[in-house]
């Protein structure tokens, strides 16, 4: 079943008409004939809408009773039930009663058109999700009911609904938008002319992005070529934190700007998996970029600034939009903070959008665990505490305070001890107490300045000091282990969790995983290698990466995760630590179901293309048991009858028969050209000769199968010439022909016109017959189809679908639409030849 179409009135503001173009568009269809219904319509009470609802068949509503109340929604089961042509559903972005089918009313409307009924809806522009934000910062109020911008971008048309603020505030004053005791109240807050202008301002911007993208996809369609701008490519970085809806907006809003833009979203896990982000926060904020159309990544870099730069570059990205930082003000001693360090090194080639929100300058939600995976610099901070410590300690301690006891200094070196312990892992933290105890036996234990300890009490405080010292070291080493392995495995579990939900979200294809791979161990390349048996060579079986020498074999890789005997999962760029293998098997594992997945759809596919050859075959066995018959029986019946010795016949009967073996010699080598033709296009032998080609010298050659009082010709010799293969176009034109004059009314001319339009030339073959409803516009293109009831002998209906098989081979287009005040129009377009320069 063809999915219904969907047309959105997009408002500015509350008020503008939205409601009323809706219905009027309504009573335009019931006018036309069409089955049209208001599924949802509200009023508010405004006269003018109400009155046009007069005229319109209405579906009932559904009652659902709400915390002691009964409010009506719309029934979709009883719209289904219905099953008009059209259905007119109010207010797109309103939010259902608890209880009701779906919570929102966009998710009706989807349930409308999967089932092939088309929509008229609307919608105003403070309503759109990526927008919230700014509309709040507008008008200073925040709405609650939003529709994801991709449910408005999906519609097949989107129709602005303008009104100058003026003009809407004389409306609101008259009293034809809200009741009289809300008027002075609206007037005084939302509807100041500031607020409108913006609103207006976003509609109108919002608006032009879309028409650029209806241009492109028309342009694409139809083989315009053109000059791109370039496209914006923006990334978003995300912590985790609340920060980041804010952040996807704003994205959101600056791709808009710009045509064909992208935002990925990319949040950096450290190695260790050691990271404050909540979990729900970032499925929030991955369900967010995905309604708005963006994407969603998950990368592992101990290193977040460089490894958000690396995936920026990687993926060609124009800008980074970043958060301001979290961090209080004296953080900062301890770094400059992830934002302007990217911005920093982003160079000349990104821009780096830095971002103001709520929780910029409170500190973190969640305290970050303590990274037990020490860097270069804390490992020095160790040692330099472990081992200068005490010695600037004994300095102090001799120079300063020399009498503060024994018990004290020892205390004092246990604290650099602990120290170094926490900074520096256990070997500084051993090498402290054992320069501890050194110092304190030389230069506080008497007998000062020799090894040698003259009361047995202070051995013993030496012995125990160093023995504490060691235990705290060994306990704090331990408790640091184990939480890095505790947060190793959180890591672990997120990015398995994400392998898990791009499966169920249907990321299946080979590239996108190894892609996937590539970005979450920031590797330079990934290949997926399989072979026949143990001794077979390898092939690639996938690829991705700019690697300029790729590996033969997974053995000449950074890193080889075999799958299985005859597969291997390879990596080239780093050699991962051993710690990160167990991640990379679950993806190579997961690389090969995908692989077998791929080769079962191929297979499937391959079945089903076996089953429509079966069916074209089985129909063409039907074809030539009737409609080929039909031809040879009037021949024979001719021939016989002119070698019948029983009959005299006359010189006129004779020339009768004559014409009747010749009209069923030349039916016969119609039909089984169009059967040659089909069972070209079915094996993919059609190997067009494009050229430069007159469309005036071909068009009068194809219309030699019809009566010439049956066409009105009107191609300009003016025309520019179209790169097309000759005879191809001409069996083209004679199918479309032919089947034209066939569904004429007798007596009235079929009109083939020709036009240039932009880089492209259209051949329109107009028609006054029956015509063919929209539903079947695609289904007479297809082989052995015949619109209503033709008779049998009106041919196998094979005309239209090699006309439009051999149009698609010379890069062109064949559509039907309908002909004004009735019948059907073939629009045939073909890219017009260059111009030399």
């Amino acid at each position: 079943m063809a999915r219904g179409k969907l047309r959105i009135y997009l408002g500015a503001a509350p008020g503008v008409g939205k409601t009323y173009a809706m219905l009027s568009e309504g009573h335009r269809r019931v006018e036309r004939g069409t089955d049209c219904v208001v599924a949802f319509v509200e009023h508010h009470g405004r006269p003018r809408t109400e009155v046009m609802l007069h005229g319109l068949e209405q579906v009932g509503r559904k009652e659902v009773e709400y915390r002691g109340s009964v409010f009506t929604e719309m029934d979709v089961a009883a719209v289904l039930a219905r099953r008009p042509r059209v259905a007119l559903v109010d207010e797109l972005a309103h939010t259902n009663v608890p209880g009701s089918r779906n919570a929102k009313r966009w998710q009706d409307v989807e349930e409308l058109l999967a089932a092939g009924i088309d929509v008229v809806s609307n919608v105003n522009v403070q309503h759109l999700e990526s927008l919230g934000d700014v509309v709040e910062s507008i008008t200073g109020v925040r709405q609650r009911e939003t529709v994801p911008d991709e449910v408005v971008r999906r519609a097949d048309q989107i129709e602005l609904i303008d009104m100058a603020p003026q003009a809407l505030r004389r409306r609101m004053a008259h009293g034809n938008i809200y009741r009289p005791e809300k008027v002075d109240a609206a007037l005084a807050n939302y509807f100041r002319p500031g607020n409108l202008t913006a609103l207006r301002e976003l509609a109108l911007l919002w608006t032009a992005d879309r028409v650029d993208e209806y241009l492109q996809e028309y342009r694409a369609e139809h083989n315009i070529s053109r000059i791109w701008g370039s496209r914006e490519r923006i990334v978003v970085g995300l912590t985790g934190g609340p920060e980041g809806r804010t952040l996807i907006r704003r994205a959101a809003r600056l791709a808009e700007k710009g045509a064909g833009g992208e935002v990925l979203a990319v949040y950096i896990a450290r190695s260790d998996g050691l990271t404050s982000a909540s979990p729900k926060e970032l499925a929030v904020q991955r369900t967010l970029i995905e309604d708005l159309g963006g994407t969603f990544h998950h990368v592992i870099g101990d290193d977040v600034p460089t490894a958000l730069l690396q995936f920026a570059r990687g993926v060609n990205a124009t800008q980074i939009v970043l958060g301001v930082s979290r961090r209080r003000p004296w953080q900062y001693v301890f770094g400059p903070g992830v934002s302007a360090t990217v911005a920093r090194g982003s160079g000349p080639d990104l821009d780096v959008h830095l971002v103001t929100h709520d929780a910029m300058g409170k500190g973190r939600g969640l305290p970050a665990a303590r990274g037990t995976r020490l860097g270069r610099s804390r490992s020095l901070w160790g040692w330099a505490i472990g081992v200068a410590g005490p010695v600037l300690l004994t300095l102090l301690l001799s120079g300063a305070a020399p009498d503060v006891g024994l018990a004290n200094d020892m205390l004092l070196f246990l604290t650099l001890t602990v120290a170094a312990a926490l900074l520096g892992g256990l070997w500084p933290a051993l090498t402290s107490a054992a320069v501890g105890s050194l110092l304190l036996n030389w230069f506080f234990t008497e007998p000062l300045h020799t090894l040698t300890v003259a009361d047995p009490k202070n051995v013993l405080g030496i012995v125990v000091f160093f023995a504490v010292a060691a235990s705290v070291a060994s306990v704090v080493d331990l408790a640091a282990r184990r939480t890095q392995q505790a947060a190793r495995l959180r890591g672990e579990s997120e990015i398995l969790s994400f392998l898990a939900g791009s499966v169920l979200r249907g990321e299946t294809t080979l590239d996108a995983l190894l892609e996937r791979v590539r970005e979450t161990f920031s590797m330079d390349s990934v290949a997926l290698f399989e072979r026949a048996d143990d001794t077979a060579p390898w092939s690639c079986a996938g690829r991705t990466g700019p690697a300029d020498v790729p590996p033969a074999r997974p053995e000449d890789a950074d890193v080889d995760m075999p799958v299985g005997d005859r597969m291997s999962l390879a990596l080239s760029g780093r050699v991962l630590p051993a710690e990160d293998h167990r991640v990379l098997a679950a993806f190579a594992a997961q690389a090969a179901v995908v692989l077998d997945r791929q080769r079962l759809k191929a297979a499937a596919d391959q079945a089903r293309a076996l089953a429509e050859g079966n069916r074209i075959r089985t129909a063409l066995l039907a074809a030539v048991s009737h409609d080929l018959r039909t031809p040879l029986a009037g021949i024979k019946a001719s021939v016989s009858s002119l070698r019948s010795d029983d009959v005299d016949w006359s010189e006129e009967d004779r020339a009768e028969l004559l014409e009747g073996i010749e009209e069923g010699a030349d039916r016969l080598d119609h039909l089984v050209g169009n059967l040659l033709d089909m069972s070209r296009l079915q094996t993919g032998t059609v190997t067009p000769l494009i050229r430069d080609t007159d469309l005036d010298e071909v068009v009068p050659m194809a219309l030699g199968g019809v009566p010439e009082d049956s066409v009105a010709l009107d191609v300009p010799e003016t025309l520019p010439m179209i790169s097309a293969d000759k005879g191809l176009l001409e069996r083209v034109v004679a199918n479309v022909v032919e089947n034209a004059v066939k569904y004429s009314p007798e007596g009235v001319r079929v009109l083939v016109a020709a036009s240039a339009v932009a880089e492209r030339v259209e051949l329109r073959v107009v028609d006054r017959g029956p015509g063919v409803p929209d539903e079947a516009k695609d289904r007479i293109f297809e082989p052995f189809q015949r619109h209503g009831d033709a008779p049998r002998g009106a041919g196998v209906g094979l005309g239209l679908a090699v006309a439009r098989g051999f149009t698609d081979a010379m890069g062109g287009t064949l559509t039907a639409e309908d002909t004004p005040g009735g019948g059907l129009t073939m629009v045939l377009t073909l890219p017009a030849a260059p111009t030399p320069s």
